[in-house]
């Protein structure tokens, strides 16, 4: 496998391919996940081979998004087995990075520790400092894009609705996130709670 080829390849793709309508899923995000990915498969003792799968699905998990919108992690398979065979990926890999990929759809379903670290580390945002950043970017790229119009109120109700449903799935996420996200989640109650009409 050729990692170093394979991630050169498709950074350079989102860079210069990605709508400048994708505020929240930028190129950045993949890095974003990439790094809490290589964080958390460090805490949990992965073995080489399957952090490179990891890794390579972090990267190409939203690729799909050069394609369209909706349903992107599909056309995020597609691509993978269309680039990734180039730079000595086997079929057997393939289907495992393309099983981590899917499994980042919501609602997440792992089925096994690689597929709850990418889970993990794709919605790793909820329990930083910069969740509200990511929350905001996420609700314009929505709007300018025609994927779902709220107003204020109406979206940190759901954001309150997500976070309360969601859980860290690997105990090294549960113990670097999870406090920070409960905070997340009763500052954004505090908004709720405290909001008049006019939002």
């Amino acid at each position: 496998m050729d990692f170093k080829g394979a991630s050169e390849y498709i950074v350079q793709r989102l860079n210069s391919e990605l709508s400048p309508s994708l505020f929240y899923h930028t190129p950045g995000h993949s890095l974003d996940v990439l790094t809490a990915i290589r964080k958390l498969g460090e805490t949990e003792d992965i073995d080489d081979h399957a952090r490179i799968l990891l890794d390579t699905a972090a990267l190409f998990h939203d690729a799909g998004m050069l394609v369209q919108y909706h349903d992107h992690e599909a056309f995020s398979v597609t691509l993978c087995h269309e680039i990734l065979s180039g730079f000595g990926y086997s079929d057997t890999e393939l289907d495992q990075i393309s099983s981590l990929i899917l499994v980042t759809r919501l609602p997440q379903h792992p089925a096994n520790i690689l597929e709850q670290i990418i889970c993990d580390a794709d919605l790793d945002y909820l329990g930083r400092d910069d969740y509200f950043i990511n929350s905001f970017k996420l609700r314009l790229e929505w709007q300018v894009n025609g994927i779902r119009n709220t107003t204020l109120n109406e979206w940190f109700d759901l954001q309150v609705k997500f976070l309360s449903e969601h859980h860290y799935f690997t105990k090294s996420a549960f113990n670097l996130r999870n406090a920070k996200k409960m905070a997340n989640l009763a500052e954004l109650r505090t908004i709720v709670n405290n909001s008049g009409p006019q939002l």
